[in-house]
């Protein structure tokens, strides 16, 4: 007896088993049942994820005995040779083989015959796109007026790619990528029906990899079922795709966080050493930062992330290390970093300088290797290390009394400029605020009410650090930082030429301050 693969056995015979795609079925079964199906529907979306084998269920719906009905017996001769390939009345055409005009003639002649059983004459044409201007201009007048017993169902990846003549005279169904987790679910009935052992943990890692095709991910089971002895573990998956274990992920970007590009560079030689492709990890590490985004601003939703509720509670937890300004600007160093691959034909080179940029602090110098002690040649042994005990250096002791408003209010103009070489727009967030009052070390700044969003941009832990080091830096002693808001709204400021954003830009482009008289 021949071998099914999965995603032939497991294809959908009818709408309630069709995944992901509700609002697919919904709209096809409501029009079924008013009689408003259109003579050409346009199934456009990825692969994978059930295009033609819908287009075969709406088939058996129309041309089943009990037909057209929303619920296909799945029993009549109909129906079988639907289900079989074998039916006369459902043609289906592959759109990249039969795409010349003298294909689609042959086409519009056979149009004309009436169907042999069923009560419709179906056409399925896969990968429409591909057929060429040409062959979509013969078909127009039949598409336009086919016979009352003819039906068209396209299918395609590519719609953009379908002449706009075509597309208006079509009802368009748009399919949609199916989450991780419904195909996850998927999978597991299959491994339950197929007597399949599984970590859980790895169902979850097919249906991640497959990138909402269910199709690919019931193809990666049946592989990783064919050739796993006993049960299925999350390193058999990972020795197949070359995947990065989602741990390695939060390891590295725990790295970044804590400031420590040695240990980043440890965690991404152990995944290269291990077989790992190092592009495949640069994507998984974009996706990673783009989910670490979403929760910061919507929390641990598993639905807008498509990760298991632990793991959206984890991402929760580690963005916290970070501000929404930090993991943009983390984001856009891996996206270029892509872009530098492509260019380079390497992944590795350009993926190590980025996390060494992203983990590096001028405050924290990376960490020397000790050289191992020399070995005695005359005792055959390795010979102590010598102690050598030294005076230290007197520290730069800064002052522990607050310096005067009036003090901190002169300097203010130069420590705004030195913030904003940091972080350009700390300063324009500063720019904004007046240090009003200085007292046991803490210094107060205070901002226009209607300007909130700069004050809570402020008093994030990253933000407030720098400002107070420079502060620290600049008046010799250490202060804390205030951030209240006033009574009064923002006041337009005459002080455009003093404005540290606005005097870089002039600085950069030789330019001046034109005021209207």
């Amino acid at each position: 007896m021949s071998y099914t693969v999965f995603a032939l056995k497991w294809r959908p015979q009818n709408f309630e088993e069709i995944i992901g795609q509700p609002h697919i079925v919904s709209n096809l079964k409501n029009a079924i049942g008013r009689d408003k199906l259109a003579h050409a529907l346009l199934f456009a979306g990825p692969r994978g994820v059930g295009k033609t084998s819908t287009a075969r269920i709406l088939a058996k719906a129309l041309n089943c005995k009990d037909g057209p009905t929303i619920n296909p017996c799945s029993k009549c001769p109909s129906c079988l040779a639907i289900t079989q390939g074998r039916s006369l009345d459902v043609i289906e055409i592959d759109g990249a083989s039969n795409r010349g005009i003298d294909e689609i003639r042959t086409l519009r002649e056979s149009i004309k015959f009436a169907p042999v059983g069923g009560k419709f004459k179906i056409y399925i044409i896969d990968e429409v796109h591909q057929i060429t201007t040409d062959g979509f201009n013969a078909l127009l007048k039949t598409l336009e007026e086919p016979p009352p017993f003819v039906k068209f169902i396209f299918a395609t990846t590519h719609p953009q790619k379908v002449i706009p003549t075509i597309l208006s005279r079509c009802q368009r169904f748009d399919f949609r990528r199916i989450p991780a987790m419904e195909i996850a679910a998927q999978l597991k009935k299959i491994a339950a029906e197929e007597k399949i052992k599984i970590e859980e943990d790895v169902l979850f890692a097919i249906a991640r990899s497959s990138d909402g095709a269910l199709r690919d991910a019931e193809s990666l089971l049946d592989q990783l079922a064919s050739f796993s002895k006993e049960k299925i573990s999350l390193q058999d998956i990972n020795s197949v795709l070359g995947a990065v274990e989602q741990e390695a992920l939060f390891e590295i970007t725990e790295d970044i966080i804590r400031k420590d590009p040695q240990a980043a560079l440890a965690v991404l030689n152990k995944i290269i050493d291990a077989g790992k492709d190092a592009e495949l990890f640069l994507a998984d590490l974009i996706g990673h930062f783009r989910n670490l985004m979403v929760v910061k601003v919507a929390g641990a939703d598993s639905r807008m992330v498509d990760l298991p509720q632990e793991a959206c509670e984890k991402l929760l937890q580690q963005s916290a290390g970070l501000s929404l300004e930090e993991i943009f600007s983390a984001f856009n160093a891996l996206v270029n970093t892509r872009e530098i691959s492509k260019r380079l034909d390497s992944s590795r080179i350009p993926l190590e300088v980025a996390l060494i940029k992203l983990a590096y602090s001028p405050d924290k110098p990376a960490r020397n290797p000790q050289p191992a002690p020399k070995e005695d040649k005359h005792k055959g042994n390795a010979t102590k290390p010598q102690v050598k005990i030294e005076e230290e250096a007197p520290k730069d002791e800064k002052a522990t009394d607050s310096p005067s408003l009036d003090n901190i209010k002169n300097a203010w103009h130069n420590i705004v400029e030195a913030i904003g070489r940091v972080k350009m727009y700390l300063a324009g967030y500063l720019n904004e605020g007046d240090p009003v009052k200085v007292e046991r070390n803490i210094l107060t700044i205070s901002f226009p009410k209607d300007c909130s969003l700069h004050k809570e941009s402020l008093e994030q832990k990253a933000n407030r650090d720098i400002i107070e080091k420079i502060l620290a830096d600049s008046l010799q002693t250490d202060l804390r930082v205030n951030f209240v808001l006033s009574k009064e709204a923002a006041q337009p400021k005459d002080n455009a030429d003093s404005n540290p954003m606005i005097k870089s830009a002039l600085d950069a482009f030789g330019g001046r301050i034109i005021r209207e008289t």
